[in-house]
């Protein structure tokens, strides 16, 4: 029996999550190691959830210190199909204004030092990702936007870089450039391993403030990102409340059949310790190639 349906990525500012009830915590073991925190499961408007705050509690973990896979693997490992994840970004166009959400349908990945997916030690497996997001969440999420109140602009391109330093203006400037609409430095691996993982998954960016192209950068105090990180969070846990409520029951779209044709070990191939490390992913195809 699966102890929650959707999953819930807490990103800069979100750190728990309002209205949860029959709270429960969960610490998990997976075989990629630990993920980030305690799993906190409840009730959400009637449906199982699990929330995970992405950096701990606290906000103790860099960006790139972040263990993508048991973060991933962990929500698998508690029945979760759906993965929600909130996060705070950068605007790289004007009309991203601080406050408003956007909803991105594609990456682009600027970083350099972050394990991205849960293949190899013996399994080659390639997934499709020309379209990274779950355009059925994301149409959910656009609703939800709309019936919260909040501005949620659905497309366009969130470019992940590495961090934990922000951008020069240069960089700035290319990003700008080269038509990306706003910049983070979490999202594009968690998208990578829950395709990898047959998940289904939507990205919430919340715009804190402009990017340092922006001529008025300099003059944003720490007391106004503050301000911003604060009512940010608090209209994401409006959408969040609305889209899980909203989510249909069963999945319509292929996400949960995105490894059915992206495996190319021969299973006899593939080293014992790998297949056990990999059972909850691979159990399903292994088993049916393997008759």
């Amino acid at each position: 029996m699966p102890q929650a349906e959707i999953g819930i990525v807490g990103g800069s500012g979100l750190y728990s999550m309002p209205g949860l009830s029959k709270v429960n915590e969960v610490k998990l073991k997976t075989p990629f190691g630990a993920p980030s925190d305690a799993y906190v499961l409840g009730t959400l408007e009637g449906r199982k959830v699990a929330f995970l705050a992405r950096h701990g509690r606290g906000h103790r973990i860099l960006p790139s210190e972040l263990n993508f896979r048991a973060n991933i693997h962990g929500f698998k490992q508690l029945g979760v199909e759906r993965v929600v994840s909130i996060s705070a970004v950068g605007s790289l166009k004007e009309q991203h204004k601080p406050l408003e959400f956007v909803i991105p349908d594609q990456f682009f990945d600027r970083t350099r030092h972050r394990v991205d997916t849960f293949f190899g030690s013996g399994v080659v497996a390639h997934i499709a990702f020309a379209d990274p997001v779950c355009a059925e969440m994301a149409s959910v999420v656009e609703v939800a936007c709309r019936k919260s109140g909040v501005a949620g602009k659905r497309g366009g391109t969130y470019l992940c870089m590495e961090g934990p330093q922000f951008s020069t203006k240069a960089e700035s400037n290319v990003y700008r450039g080269l038509g990306m609409d706003v910049i983070g430095m979490t999202n594009l691996q968690e998208a990578k391993l829950a395709r990898e993982a047959e998940l289904c998954y939507v990205t919430i960016a919340m715009v804190t403030d402009y990017d340092c192209w922006h001529p008025q950068h300099d003059s944003v105090t720490v007391d106004q990102i503050v301000a911003v990180l604060i009512k940010n969070a608090e209209n994401a846990a409006r959408v969040v409340r609305e889209t899980v409520a909203a989510m249909p029951k069963a999945r319509g779209c292929k996400c949960g059949s995105a490894l059915a044709h992206a495996i190319l070990t021969d299973p006899k191939m593939i080293p014992a310790a790998t297949k056990k490390k990999m059972a909850l992913i691979l159990g399903k195809y292994l088993g049916r190639r393997s008759n």
